[in-house]
Parts: C-alpha cells; sequence; structure tokens
C-alpha cells in the first residue's frame, strides 16, 4: 500500500504539479477531485511536475463521494486551519488519505465538521488571515505520516 494525499477541488496548477512531483518521489497516490482550476495540460503543471508524472499514481474523480466509495474502510484526515487537534497528534496507517481543500477557501465546513475527529491543522500564528501554501502544507503533513511509518521502505 502507500499513502495518499487528496487534492478537492484544487484551483492554482503549480501546487498539483508541486505536489505531484513529492507524490512521485515518495510512492504516494496523488487523487484528485474535480472540478479543477486548470486543464491537466496547462504549463504551468507540466513546468512544476511532468518530469515526475510517469512516476505518480493519480486518479482524477468527479466528486469526493466517488473517492470515498472506492476506499470505504480507509481513514480520512481533513486539513483545516479550523481543527483543534495538529497534524503531529494523529498516528498515521499504511493507506491513509490525507485531504487538502482549493487554496482560495479550504475545505468545504460541512464536510470538515461531519468529520471533526478526523480534522487536523498545521500550527501557525493565530488571526493573521492567511496560511501556508497548499503544496507546503501537503508536504509537511505527508512526511510525518511517511516518518511515523519509517518513511515505508524509501531510501
Amino acid at each position: 500500500m502507500s499513502l495518499n494525499i487528496v487534492f478537492y477541488e484544487p484551483e492554482i496548477p503549480f501546487n498539483t504539479g508541486a505536489i505531484a512531483r513529492t507524490c512521485g518521489l515518495t510512492n504516494t497516490r496523488l487523487h484528485l477531485i474535480e472540478p479543477l482550476g486548470f486543464s491537466v495540460d496547462d504549463s504551468h503543471l507540466k513546468r512544476a511536475g511532468l518530469d515526475y508524472w510517469h512516476l505518480v499514481d493519480i486518479t482524477i474523480y468527479k466528486n469526493f463521494d466517488e473517492l470515498k466509495e472506492k476506499y470505504p474502510d480507509n481513514t480520512f484526515y481533513y486539513a483545516s486551519t479550523k481543527s483543534k487537534k495538529k497534524y503531529t497528534d494523529v498516528s498515521y496507517k499504511d493507506g491513509d488519505f490525507i485531504v487538502f481543500g482549493p487554496e482560495t477557501r479550504g475545505l468545504p465546513e460541512e464536510l470538515i465538521f461531519e468529520n471533526y475527529e478526523n480534522a487536523i491543522r498545521i500550527p501557525m500564528i493565530k488571526d493573521f488571515g492567511r496560511s501556508l501554501n497548499l503544496s507546503n502544507s501537503a508536504n509537511i503533513m505527508l512526511f510525518e505520516a511517511l516518518r511515523q511509518l519509517d518513511f515505508l521502505d524509501l531510501e
């Protein structure tokens, strides 16, 4: 198995390209939920990660329910600044999913609050009105999960 990164309705091609590169180099699956704010042929997306795309196990879904139905027994964690639980408070397992929302609005509140026990956040200064870049946040959380799993045989 492997870990899974989900970008829910991503808007900026560079972020998806950057995490695609990380996923390719860490044997992590990448799942994209439509609508996408760009074409997968977009030149920025290509520049950010295309030379690694042959390494990436990537799947695009029409909606989040389609993904959940395909993996009903896996654990999903939801990245959100609205969570109280830090991403380091979780014990990750092989096969877990970490879900990130669109750059400009984050995950839908109903999705976060329906799954609040699995909502996680990266600590940062309070009341700034901004958060870390999407691909940086995904990298931070992914590498904590990989660290906990002894990097799943990566060298």
